[in-house]
């Protein structure tokens, strides 16, 4: 669904980019609070959630890569949305999204670059507001079981690609550069985004599903899904029959920390994963036209579309330009795009967590120096 230059208006594109603008600040201030929260074990253990979160960047970059048919002459990709979310958090989920398309227009000329604005608001900041909050809703009244996350993640990535189609449905008919009854716009968008909604949360589900089997404590939507584990006792009674006075509670410094799980493994199978996606199922995913294109190609929106800035960029289209093999240059374009992601995105969430941990003049903060996590 990445919107090319030519199918908004500059004055919407103008607006979108401000709310786009507005939406990544405001998740910065709130990823901090997701990262330091994923770390259970003070700041050295925040530091780890990190590189995860910029995995699930590349993660998504990698699977978006992968077309999948769902009618014909038409096919759908990951947004990644509900996923990012789910894993890591709606405010860490809009930045790892928004990291996928910056990248993804910069590098790939994959989506317009003044259209980057409608991109992020559309694919990071609908489908990740949308699912998160359908979400938290299921997982309230589902019972609590790991089983319900898998379920409550399916409906919340099923429903947020329709409504990420209804929200460009909307931005067209504020902005649209073709004359296209919008009510077309609408059937044709949703109708298709339906179907592309049901792969979307197949994969969500398959990979949140995964990660929960190994390691729940990794899943920021699985968060007190597991309660700790409560050492209880019978009361003792001396020989006369009466009771052992209790013991006074061990102070809370006292108490042993709980022992630190490293999440490399786990790390090192979701890049593995990326990789083998980016670098060579991509080469047999669907040739055909993704929803919007396909809509835009049947309606008229397209009349006025623009060429990228970046079309000769040397990854254009996901191939390394001068590489004959297709094979070889779509593969190593897709591995080039999951190590840049990857270097980006974590980049990006380890300077966050730097600066949640540092005080004004450089020095860890302490005290009264941090900022409350109630803020």
């Amino acid at each position: 669904m990445h919107v090319p230059d030519g199918f908004i208006n500059a004055p919407v594109s103008v607006a979108t980019g401000a709310v786009a603008a507005v939406a990544v600040a405001v998740s910065l201030r709130g990823a901090r609070r997701e990262l330091e929260g994923a770390g259970a074990g003070g700041v050295a253990g925040a530091e780890r959630t990190a590189p995860l979160a910029g995995l699930v960047a590349a993660f998504i970059f990698a699977v978006q890569m992968l077309n999948f048919p769902v009618a014909a002459g038409t096919s759908g990709h990951l947004l990644g949305g509900a996923l990012a979310a789910i894993l890591v958090g709606p405010y860490t989920g809009v930045l790892c999204v928004s990291v996928v398309l910056l990248m993804q227009g910069v590098l790939f000329a994959d989506g317009g670059l003044t259209a980057l604005g409608v991109n992020i608001t559309d694919m990071a900041i609908v489908t990740t507001v949308v699912a998160y909050a359908l979400f938290r809703g299921l997982v309230k009244v589902l019972p609590r079981r790991r089983r319900s996350i898998t379920v409550a993640s399916f409906v919340a990535a099923l429903v947020s690609v329709p409504a990420a189609a209804v929200a460009f449905t909307g931005l067209y008919a504020l902005g649209g550069t073709a004359d296209v009854p919008i009510g077309k716009v609408f059937t044709a968008m949703v109708g298709v985004h339906v179907l592309i909604g049901i792969g979307e949360a197949t994969i969500t589900a398959l990979t949140v599903g995964a990660v929960i089997a190994v390691r729940p404590d990794l899943v920021h939507g699985a968060r007190g899904l597991t309660k700790p584990l409560e050492l209880r006792t019978s009361p003792l009674a001396t020989p006369a029959g009466e009771p052992v006075p209790a013991a006074a509670p061990a102070p809370a410094s006292a108490a042993p920390a709980a022992p630190r799980r490293s999440a490399r493994r786990v790390w090192l199978a979701g890049a593995a994963a990326a990789l083998v996606c980016a670098g060579g199922v991509s080469y047999y995913a669907s040739a055909s036209p993704d929803g919007l294109e396909k809509v835009a190609h049947d309606h008229g929106i397209d009349a006025k579309a623009e060429d990228h800035a970046a079309k000769d960029s040397p990854l254009a289209d996901y191939s390394v330009k001068d590489i004959t093999n297709p094979r070889l240059a779509g593969g190593l374009a897709g591995v080039i795009g999951v190590g840049a992601t990857l270097a980006v995105g974590t980049g990006v969430f380890v300077v966050l967590r730097r600066r949640r941990n540092t005080g004004a003049d450089g020095q860890p903060a302490t005290g009264a120096e941090r900022p409350s996590e109630n803020v």
